[in-house]
């Protein structure tokens, strides 16, 4: 079995949209005369952030996968 399965790499590119979804969040944030707080701290809440939506999206992906399989979802 592939360490990499589709379900897995949606996954990742979810948590990837939502780390990069933060990241202009916060330059827009900079835009509007907000303090600059360091690239350490605003690395750590970029990871968390794609750390939290990788594990949502798998975890959704498995919930909802499960329903549109048994409903249909291609109608």
């Amino acid at each position: 079995m592939s360490p990499l399965t589709p379900r897995r790499l949606s996954a990742l590119l979810w948590g990837l949209v939502g780390a990069l979804s933060f990241l202009v969040a916060h330059g827009a944030y900079l835009l509007l005369g907000g303090p600059f707080l360091g690239v350490g701290p605003i690395a750590a809440v970029a990871g968390a952030v794609f750390l939290g939506a990788t594990v949502a999206s798998y975890a959704a992906e498995r919930r909802f996968g499960l329903f549109v399989r048994q409903f249909g979802g291609n109608e």
